[in-house]
């Protein structure tokens, strides 16, 4: 059975090599070639131009998939898998994402040939667990926002939560959905002495915290939102106006998930009106954010450019864990 694995600027030849030695060991021929970019910035554009436009939007270079027609395996990260490259690989029988979801894979085109696509799941799990963790703190204790200041040679004690700024222990975190990033952060938050509440219509119960019958009651008892649902049609615009009016005034919410979950724009409108005391975002409906964007003149906001995932952790365990995946299926 041949495999061909598709390398990146960020799970490069070596850690694609070293992650599939388990499919050699079971005598799978692997060849891993790379889909090159002349530096990470340009990577990303593509990346960005397939999550949004789809796998037709971004061509690969003829050269990647010369003499590859024997490919039974096909593993990427972000190239993507579009018409073309199944084209070229006329005995594809699974396709392989390093990645929790499978955007860059024309789904509908692979499944009219019959061929399987598996994605990796929980890859990056604790990476965007440890960075929601860092985004609650930078928010809440204002460490961005003084940090800016200082790199101006601004010594700026004030903000918008100064006359109460809050310790996290003690405080109540609602989770909006309690897949596995979801409980790493919870496990997290624990050692602070935070109540772990949740909302998932998913889950029946929890040994260790409190279920929650409604998003509404969730929103209203919560110190800190953190939002780690799925972005379907059912969970678009999940958390809107409604929710913002029932928050406390002091309470933060904070996405390093889909940008799509909030409604963005009413979102801004509750910062601006100062409904609540902040948030923190990964993650936005324009990315990279326009120069325009309202985020950047709002001062009770921590932003950051959809980085949560991005370690080198989480890039190079993801093949060694898609391989154990994908074994498990073929026995």
């Amino acid at each position: 059975m041949k495999c061909l694995a598709i390398a990146d600027l960020f799970i490069n030849t070596a850690m694609m090599n070293a992650g599939l030695k388990a499919l050699r060991e079971q005598g799978i021929e692997v060849e891993v070639r790379e889909w090159s970019h002349a530096s990470i910035e340009k990577l990303q554009e593509d990346n960005l131009l397939v999550e949004q436009q789809g796998a037709e939007a971004v061509t690969l270079p003829e050269t990647l998939l010369q003499g590859a027609e024997e490919t039974e395996i096909l593993i990427t990260q972000f190239a993507p898998v579009n018409v073309a490259v199944l084209a070229r690989l006329p005995k594809l029988k699974v396709v392989g994402v390093l990645r929790g979801g499978v955007e860059n894979v024309n789904q509908q085109a692979a499944e009219a040939r019959g061929i399987e696509v598996l994605n990796t799941p929980g890859r990056n799990a604790r990476s965007v667990a440890e960075f929601t963790v860092g985004m609650i703190l930078a928010e809440m204790r204002n460490i961005a926002r003084s940090h800016d200041a200082l790199r101006e040679k601004l010594w700026r004690r004030n903000s918008p939560n100064d006359r109460a700024i809050p310790e996290l222990g003690g405080k109540i975190v609602g989770l909006v959905g309690l897949g596995h990033i979801a409980q790493l952060v919870a496990g997290f938050l624990t050692g602070f002495g935070t109540k772990i509440i949740f909302y998932d219509k998913y889950v029946a119960e929890h040994n260790r915290y409190e279920k929650v019958n409604s998003l509404d009651e969730l929103v209203a008892r919560a110190d800190v939102v953190s939002l780690h649902a799925r972005l379907t049609p059912e969970t678009e615009n999940l958390i809107n106006a409604h929710h913002f009016a029932l928050m406390k005034p002091g309470a933060i919410i904070v996405n390093t998930a889909r940008s799509g979950l909030i409604h963005e724009a009413d979102l801004i409108a509750a910062l601006k009106a100062r409904k609540i005391m902040g948030a923190a975002l990964d993650t936005f409906d324009d990315e990279p954010l326009p120069d325009d964007s309202d985020f950047y003149a709002l001062d009770n906001v921590t932003i950051t450019p959809h980085i949560a995932g991005s370690t080198v952790d989480a890039f190079s365990n993801s093949p060694k864990l898609f391989s154990e995946i994908l074994l498990k299926k073929l026995r």
